[in-house]
């Protein structure tokens, strides 16, 4: 499959990109907010999902993705210690919380409760792979 470029412009684009993006790997040091240029960015190991196709394929893969995010007015953790820029965060969800149209948070949750919300004026969101895909050992499980 080709490399994946996706844009979110709205909170139904969100949920499209959040579904790609599930079970992203990524260090803490990786993520990257410019008050100056108003973007949050973030390099991950997306798991992906598209190549999933088939009962009896067992052919899993990751690719290095980068996901940023425009128009960021400021940004707020919760349970992240953004002074461990090696510890590895797995990303779950991205949910977008209206507050004044078109402005909001768009919230990213991460297993082990930590969560970052991102105070945005308007959703503006791109998803880019960057290269090849890699083999990845095992698919991402998760319980009911």
């Amino acid at each position: 499959m080709d490399q994946l470029k996706l844009v979110a412009l709205d909170e139904q684009d969100l949920k499209i990109v959040s579904a790609h993006v599930q079970d992203a790997v990524m260090k803490i040091g990786d993520l990257d907010f410019s008050a100056t240029s108003k973007r949050f960015v973030m390099s991950m190991n997306r798991f992906a999902w598209e190549s999933e196709t088939g009962l009896l394929r067992r052919h899993h893969q990751r690719r290095k993705s980068v996901l940023d995010f425009n128009r960021v007015l400021g940004v707020k953790t919760s349970g992240i210690d953004r002074e461990k820029r090696e510890d590895v965060l797995s990303l779950l969800a991205i949910r977008f919380h209206e507050r004044e149209a078109p402005a909001g948070a768009i919230e990213l949750v991460f297993s082990g409760g930590g969560t970052i919300a991102l105070q945005v004026e308007c959703i503006e969101a791109r998803l880019a792979d960057l290269g090849g895909a890699w083999e990845a050992t095992s698919r991402p499980v998760h319980k009911a």
